[in-house]
């Protein structure tokens, strides 16, 4: 048992904020102030970059970090990677690979500076969980310092089980306090409910996270993309230690390049490159 005194001071390092992504400044100013040891969930629709923005996140950040992916394969997840650090699009990415010679040697020694680990396969079990992080203990003689879920409904028996995801949660929480890492979950909102049909471009509330499991982390975000202008709006549905609006309706606002796997803080042009040959 802990007295008030020690738990504060041996936890006081977990409570700390994590890195600021220059990106996502409008979210900051908004009193969004993600910290690391925190349960946090990315919540939305369909095809609004959920995972994109996860690995943007993550890699901006610049923290070691243990993916774990039933969405992407890993083709996907690591050329986006290359993508955002080269400013190539993943097709270009996919051509300078079969190259080979310096466009593959450009992509390889980008993803070399990556700090984040992937580990791929669906469903996503605890035992794989378990194995994985005994070897990133073995490699490295610590624990990841963010560990994202990618996503809730890919956990075994977790696609449509209440019963599992809550499950899942409880398990992710309980990972976080003994590893001290940020654990995130991505999960998805209703694409049925009136606001998805009426208002598809705007974040969900919060009582449209499917088994209202946002409420069960620290930090909830709901996303959404708007295809016509790349607004890529974000609302901080649940927040324990700071401003938070369930609605969903009050959303920090930052600009997406879906092809290169960027966001940015203002709008931009297309920065893509060619190959050039």
């Amino acid at each position: 048992m802990l007295t008030a005194d020690r738990s504060l001071a041996l936890y006081a390092e977990s409570g700390k904020e994590l890195p600021r992504v220059p990106a996502l400044q409008a979210l900051y100013e908004r009193g969004t102030r993600p910290r690391h040891g925190e349960v946090i969930m990315i919540a939305g629709r369909s095809g609004t970059q959920k995972s994109g923005f996860a690995l943007f996140w993550v890699a901006q950040m610049g923290l070691p970090t243990l993916y774990f992916s039933a969405d992407m394969s890993a083709f996907t997840a690591s050329s986006r990677l290359a993508s955002m650090a080269s400013g190539d699009t993943a097709a270009v990415v996919e051509k300078g690979m079969a190259m080979g010679g310096k466009y593959r040697q450009k992509y390889l020694s980008a993803l070399r500076r990556s700090k984040i680990q992937f580990s791929f396969g669906s469903p996503i079990t605890w035992q794989q969980v378990d194995e994985e992080l005994e070897a990133y203990v073995e490699l490295h003689n610590r624990y990841p310092e963010v560990i994202v879920f990618d996503n809730l409904m890919d956990f075994d028996r977790a696609e449509s089980d209440y019963t599992e995801q809550m499950s899942v949660m409880s398990m992710g929480t309980e990972l976080a306090r003994n590893t001290g890492a940020t654990t995130m979950f991505l999960h998805h909102a209703s694409d049925k409910t009136w606001d998805a049909k009426s208002n598809p471009w705007l974040p969900p509330s919060r009582d449209q996270v499917k088994g209202g499991l946002s409420e069960k982390t620290e930090l909830s975000l709901s996303v959404a993309l708007d295809p016509n202008t790349l607004e890529y709006r974000i609302a901080t549905i649940k927040q324990r230690m700071g401003p938070s609006d369930p609605s969903g309706r009050k959303y920090a606002i930052v600009y997406c390049e879906p092809e290169l796997t960027r966001f940015n803080a203002t709008p931009h042009s297309s920065s893509a490159r060619t190959l050039g040959v």
